[in-house]
């Protein structure tokens, strides 16, 4: 079994910071790829940023493109997200999923974790 821990979350003035992080425990070995995610209250689930889990190339959503940055831990089996920044648009609920081999859609999703930013 996987599970996914998201921390970090929290209130944030606009052009605020805040760091995100995910721990992951149990079969990690099988890891391909580790997403970021975000949904909106009425809007629908989008990406945010991934990073493959050997190699650490990684891609950003345009929308986070400059602002945000996703790292890895792979020794601590973490996976961070760094937010600068910060819009009021940015506002939803974090969630961090892990993408194994042999599978094209993520297998694994955390709880979440809440990112509000004031205006």
């Amino acid at each position: 079994q996987v599970q996914l821990v998201e921390s970090g979350g929290g209130l944030v003035q606009a052009g605020g910071s805040l760091s995100l992080s995910c721990a992951a425990s149990g079969r990690t070995f099988n890891f391909y790829r580790m997403g970021w995610f975000r949904q909106a209250p009425g809007k629908d689930r989008e990406f945010v940023a991934h990073i493959n889990w050997s190699g650490g190339s990684t891609n950003h959503a345009d929308s986070v493109k400059g602002r945000f940055t996703i790292s890895r831990d792979n020794a601590n089996n973490t996976v961070y997200l760094q937010m600068n920044n910060l819009k009021p648009e940015d506002t939803a609920l974090y969630y961090c999923a892990a993408k194994i081999w042999g599978r094209n859609e993520y297998a694994y999703w955390g709880q979440g974790t809440q990112v509000t930013v004031s205006s």
